[in-house]
């Protein structure tokens, strides 16, 4: 079967899911939006650049930069690691786009990006619809769940391209303050889940000095490289992803790489897989945290930003966790927006609740085993800014937690 005879064969109006974050198959993608008329892209924290015209649909379950804002947006709200049963049920998929290696022993990879990609095969072929892979020589070759059957591929387009690199930043002040605060509560031995950004590379970098540590993750980039390096990671243990995004330099570390396996959403998502490692610690941030410990970390003005993401995933196995920390790290005043992080009452959806700690570089609020008033008391005291806690203080009283 060739790409025309594929997109031929779809139904009206199908569902392609593609794959998203750092790893969409651009060349074939476009081949397909040139192709069809009208039809439904679903994507995973799709980036710009992603069709947008009339008669294509965005659908996610997270919300990237491709999809932010778009009057077309289907979101459909769901924690990542039910994103599978979405496809086996309510979202079936009649396409899936693929960026993968070049074949070798009748195999590819999927390189960065594996995430829900393998459900939404598993379905697509249950169903009797295709699957289309980009082969490009510059996805390095990862293994677990990345290694797909060719036999498993309708059509593979071979189409070289350089990857996207997350850009060098600099940790400011304040989010060096956080990290610094988050990684005195991880002990050696520990399992750490963090992402991709200030707070989570700051609280990355200060555990160089730890041993022994665990990484089963999301997502990771240069940190965890960093950790390999310093000698801080146990050796013995995999390093557990669904996706990763960094430097070429982590790109060529991960190439053929085998101490780094690659899994599934459901299995690294796993609120009970999760749960299993020792002292597993996450760290998550937020848009918002209000007195009841409540989190917002995906609307703004009621319209979707982002989505639950791994946070609630993650939060609940790291609670179930023997020895697990859940931290919510987050400024204590939004620059953008212009104002605390720490609110009252959230007026938005909760994405999350019930997390040990909200640490903020203004200091470390304990939420996890305190009553519903010394929650608050924390949280103004310990994690608001100055210029706030006074108007804090009085809206604890109104809510009946002074």
């Amino acid at each position: 079967m060739d790409l025309q005879s594929a997109i031929a064969s779809l139904p009206l109006n199908p569902r392609v899911v593609v794959g998203g974050n750092h790893a969409v198959p651009w060349h074939v993608l476009g081949l397909l939006d040139e192709t069809l008329d009208e039809y439904r892209l679903w994507s995973l924290n799709a980036p710009a650049g992603i069709p947008d015209r009339e008669g294509v649909t965005p659908e996610t379950s997270f919300v990237g930069a491709g999809m932010r804002r778009n009057p077309r947006l289907s979101y459909v709200p769901s924690r990542l690691s039910m994103v599978p049963t979405l496809f086996e049920t309510r979202l079936p998929p009649d396409a899936v786009l693929v960026h993968t290696t070049p074949p070798r022993d009748g195999k590819v990879s999927l390189g960065v990006e594996v995430n829900v990609l393998p459900a939404a095969i598993e379905a697509v072929r249950r169903t009797g619809g295709v699957v289309i892979a980009q082969t490009n020589s510059e996805m390095p070759w990862t293994v677990g769940d990345a290694l797909l059957d060719v036999d498993l591929v309708d059509v593979m387009v071979d189409a070289d391209a350089p990857l996207p690199h997350a850009p060098v930043s600099s940790v400011d002040e304040d989010s060096a303050t956080i990290g610094r605060q988050v990684a005195e509560r991880v002990s050696d031995g520990a399992t750490v889940q963090a992402g991709i950004g200030a707070v989570p590379d700051a609280t990355m970098h200060g555990l160089v000095g730890r041993r022994g540590l665990r990484i089963w993750t999301e997502m990771f980039s240069d940190s965890v490289l960093a950790l390999e390096r310093a000698g801080a990671l146990d050796r013995s243990v995999p390093i557990t992803a669904s996706f990763l995004f960094g430097s070429p330099e982590l790109m060529a570390w991960v190439d053929g790489n085998t101490r780094v396996e690659m899994r599934r959403t459901e299995v690294t998502n796993s609120p009970a897989l999760i749960a299993r490692n020792p002292a597993m610690t996450s760290v998550n941030t937020a848009l918002q945290v209000d007195l009841f410990a409540q989190a917002n970390a995906s609307r703004i003005n009621t319209r979707i930003h982002s989505g639950f993401g791994g946070q609630t995933d993650f939060i609940v196995g790291a609670m179930h966790s023997l020895g697990g920390q859940a931290f919510i790290a987050l400024r204590s005043w939004h620059p953008k927006a212009d104002c605390s992080t720490i609110v009252p009452l959230v007026d938005e959806p909760v994405t999350s609740f019930q997390m040990t700690t909200v640490v903020t570089e203004q200091g470390a609020a304990e939420i996890f085993g305190h009553d519903q008033r010394e929650q608050a008391r924390q949280l103004v005291a310990h994690a608001a800014h100055p210029s706030v806690r006074e108007e804090l203080w009085e809206e604890a009283e109104a809510l009946g937690l002074g």
